[in-house]
């Protein structure tokens, strides 16, 4: 069984605490094969305020000194988790133009509309019903839009406004009743070769869960990543197993890893 975690953050992200070198440490102590490195490329941070500048400095930096470190106990791959790509696709462009050579992109959304304040999911803390579904309406519109521009690899975790209305706010939302949109947006990313990735939420619930891994599936998907999102080493690789399992469940026979922005596939 091929092991590899493909969305994890150090500390060139914002909200990561540990460096490349310590993820990777403990993407080979969990026993996984490859660990792919996603650090935030926002165009819009999470209190809503545009990003006009990043630098690739210290990420290129950290990459090549965790590669020199763990040598072929692992096999390290440079990503970025980009987001709020919507706000500004010129600048988006720009961004990964000036990057290093990169293997994979995460394509996200983190961000309320700016009808409703174009903050972070987050930073919600009433559990209103009738708003949730509302943003979640926005947030699938916004998501159709990232997915025409198309410039990434995968969807990041699909269903991510559960986390925190769920999670957070102790609601029992689901994204039941925006199943056309979901198959509009597959009919979108599958003819053109972008994916999904199943987020294992740090073993919480999966984002997306099983029915909406099972329509995309349907649907004839099959680029399929796997990542803890972990910002700390003791969530690295954390139930990648399990949803193994769940996506032979349901019917997949591969998920794929990057390497230059090219899927590779893995047998189940």
């Amino acid at each position: 069984m091929y092991l590899a975690d493909y969305h994890t953050h150090s500390t060139c992200s914002d909200d990561g605490h540990n460096t490349m070198t310590e993820m990777a440490e403990a993407g080979s102590a969990a026993g996984l094969d490859e660990i792919c490195l996603t650090d935030h490329l926002d165009v819009v941070d999470w209190q809503g305020n545009q990003v006009y500048a990043h630098s690739w400095s210290e990420t290129a930096a950290q990459f090549a000194a965790a590669r020199q470190a763990l040598g072929a106990r692992i096999k390290i791959q440079l990503g970025v988790e980009l987001g709020q790509a919507t706000e500004d696709f010129d600048r988006a462009d720009r961004f990964l133009d000036d990057a290093p050579p990169l293997d994979f992109i995460i394509g996200s959304l983190h961000n309320l509309s700016w009808e409703h304040g174009r903050k972070d999911f987050c930073t919600l803390t009433e559990a209103d019903e009738g708003f949730a579904r509302q943003a979640i309406g926005k947030y699938l519109e916004e998501m159709q839009l990232l997915a025409q521009w198309g410039r990434f690899s995968v969807i990041g975790h699909l269903t991510l406004p559960l986390r925190y209305l769920n999670e957070n706010l102790g609601m029992q939302m689901t994204f039941a009743g925006f199943e056309e949109q979901l198959r509009q947006l597959f009919q979108t990313i599958i003819p053109r070769g972008i994916g999904i990735e199943l987020n294992t939420n740090r073993g919480n619930t999966p984002l997306p869960d099983r029915e909406i891994l099972k329509l995309y599936h349907d649907m004839g998907g099959e680029l399929i990543t796997l990542g803890s999102d972990a910002h700390t080493p003791n969530f690295v690789g954390c139930a990648i197993r399990e949803r193994q399992q769940l996506l032979r469940e349901l019917g997949f026979s591969y998920f794929v890893t990057y390497e230059r922005l090219q899927p590779v596939y893995h047998k189940l």
